[in-house]
């Protein structure tokens, strides 16, 4: 299926223009010399802002490092960057190809302004835990929530499009500055869909389980690895109806919406993981269908 973005930005890095056979000069490398190698096209598609998700292909041996972290290259060439909420104005793409040639380009990242959303009526220990049962169990989700994501599968289910994993409401987005209970706290790091309990929830793209687990902000929660460590986070539901390890498909059904952890009422957080770095997931997906659609 091809890839289709609203606003989509797209790249080539190190394209070469094709003619055909019928104008294209011979050429006889001189004796001793070897005849140079064709580019490799690699093609980039996606949301090159503050948040956003990129996806490229390229030699499948490859090795592609974004701001001189190591990216994961799938089996077929796929790889996936992104850029976190508060990314700097540009981004350093370098491509080594199996055969040692080199590509290096300069991403325009664009910046963008985030709201502030005020939240109250939360009981106070979901703000500020401070009971020693409370913070044993934080500490214990913390090992379950890290032990996740190093559970990589190298692997593109990304690199087909995304579809939105429940209907509703959209209550809350990606890098607006909580304020809870009147007191400043970290950004909000996805987008809520709000919906009744029970509502189901679906794979916006096929992968890997890593975790389902009740946690204790989260609530009810799943890690779904889409290759990678493109890992979508889905939080508060009412039910979990898979398992760590499980694979699945796009358009399955995980379990429903709720209103479990620290929350005021039924919804669906959908948050974007790459590489320690929070990503925007609206961006994957087309505008909320309306009822009649």
């Amino acid at each position: 299926m091809k890839r289709i973005f609203p606003l989509l930005g797209l790249l080539c890095l190190g394209c070469t223009p094709v003619q055909s056979n019928a104008t294209s000069p011979s050429y006889a490398a001189p004796a001793g010399v070897e005849a140079p190698a064709e580019e490799t096209e690699i093609e980039l598609s996606g949301h090159f802002t503050q948040g956003g998700t990129v996806f490229g292909q390229t030699d499948p041996g490859a090795t592609v490092t974004l701001d001189g972290l190591s990216q994961l290259v799938s089996d077929n060439g796929h790889f996936v960057v992104g850029f976190g909420r508060d990314h700097k104005p540009s981004a350093e793409l370098k491509i080594v190809t199996s055969d040692g040639r080199e590509q290096t380009k300069t991403l325009e990242i664009a910046q963008r302004d985030y709201n502030i959303q005020r939240i109250d009526g939360l009981p106070p220990g979901k703000v500020t835990p401070y009971t020693k049962q409370q913070l044993d169990k934080i500490a214990q989700d913390q090992k379950l929530k890290s032990a996740a994501r190093q559970d990589i599968t190298r692997g593109d289910w990304f690199a087909n499009t995304f579809v939105w994993p429940a209907r509703g409401r959209i209550s809350g987005v990606y890098g607006s500055q909580r304020i809870l209970n009147g007191e400043p706290k970290r950004p909000h790091f996805g987008v809520d869909v709000a919906a009744p309990t029970g509502t189901p929830v679906v794979a916006p793209a096929g992968g890997k389980i890593t975790l389902a687990s009740d946690l204790y902000f989260e609530g009810n929660a799943l890690f779904l690895d889409h290759g990678n460590g493109l890992t979508s986070v889905f939080m508060h539901m009412s039910r979990l109806d898979v398992a760590p390890g499980d694979f699945v498909e796009q358009g399955q059904v995980l379990g429903a919406i709720g209103s479990t952890g620290r929350s005021t009422g039924p919804h669906l957080h959908w948050g974007l993981y790459l590489a320690g770095r929070r990503l925007d997931p609206q961006l994957l997906v087309p505008p909320m269908p309306t009822k009649s659609e």
